[in-house]
């Protein structure tokens, strides 16, 4: 499989996990978001710091992060992380999947924005039709949304700019996301402390909670790989339209499975979204994508 091949795989996978991930996160009504993403942190950074040991990366890593670049490259992008975290899990426990799913619609276009702005990448006129139909798709949804669509669009600014950090930053996917956790990890200790002292509970109350809080570390560690090595791998435009699997599949959590309001905007929104990726899906059927420099 070549590297393009395998960036798309990756995308695809973190995409379809990312979909069905608030399923999840719903199952930790039992804390309150901010600490849910301090324990994801947490947990994420157990799971990933013996992997980069066991792959011999942990120097690369160290060494990266006592340069002040590195360091910058490293915090910003986890910062940026940390955000959309928190976003994200606050609007799927407060009934919101679709307004996230919105803000995830939108993330392809900032994606393409920033891929051109900072990477120079081009778009065909096959692809700036697909942006345009799927751009009227998208807006067909914010007549759905109560009050101005912030959520939405702070979802897809901040998961855009981390990718366009991943792009730039010196480690690659696993190296980088552990270098991000350990970097918020102290961060993210303090609040638990301080929850702790303020509630008496770290993660829940029963044996079963603790695990689902401790599988937080899987659920976020396994999606953000695939995502890091296709930012890394594809360009930006077709990570862009590929990243539509992921909304869709929320768009389709929070409405057959949760039962968020649906009406007859969203519904349209929803095939001319489609409409817009089978646009351009087509043109890599005619020719190969080119992975960038």
């Amino acid at each position: 499989m070549s590297p393009v091949r395998k960036g798309v795989a990756s995308a695809i996978g973190a995409f379809f996990l990312w979909g069905l991930l608030p399923i999840f996160w719903k199952s930790l009504h039992f804390l309150p978001p901010a600490t849910i993403i301090a324990q994801r942190t947490l947990w994420s950074m157990l799971l990933l710091l013996p992997l980069i040991a066991w792959r011999g990366q942990f120097r690369e890593v160290s060494r990266v992060l006592i340069t002040r670049q590195g360091f910058t490259w490293q915090l910003l992008s986890g910062s940026l992380l940390a955000s959309n975290w928190l976003l994200y899990v606050w609007a799927t426990l407060n009934g919101r999947i679709l307004e996230g799913a919105l803000g995830y619609y939108l993330n392809p276009f900032f994606n393409m924005l920033f891929g051109a702005l900072f990477f120079g990448e081009r778009q065909t006129r096959r692809q700036l039709i697909a942006v345009a139909v799927a751009l009227v798709g998208v807006g067909c949804q914010f007549p759905s949304v109560n009050g101005p669509p912030w959520v939405a669009l702070a979802l897809a600014l901040t998961f855009s700019l981390y990718a366009v950090v991943r792009k730039k930053a010196a480690l690659g996917a696993l190296g980088g996301l552990a270098a991000e956790t350990a970097l918020l990890a102290p961060i993210a200790a303090s609040w638990l402390l301080w929850q702790h002292h303020q509630n008496n509970t770290l993660a829940g109350h029963s044996i079963g909670e603790f695990w689902l809080v401790a599988a937080t570390g899987l659920a976020t560690a396994t999606p953000l790989l695939l995502f890091n090595h296709a930012t890394r791998s594809i360009p930006l435009t077709t990570l862009g339209m590929l990243q539509f699997l992921g909304p869709t599949l929320q768009f389709m959590v929070g409405w057959g499975f949760y039962g968020e309001p649906m009406n007859g905007s969203r519904l349209i929104s929803f095939a001319l979204i489609w409409l817009a990726i089978a646009i351009h899906t087509s043109r890599f059927r005619s020719r190969p994508a080119i992975a960038p420099e």
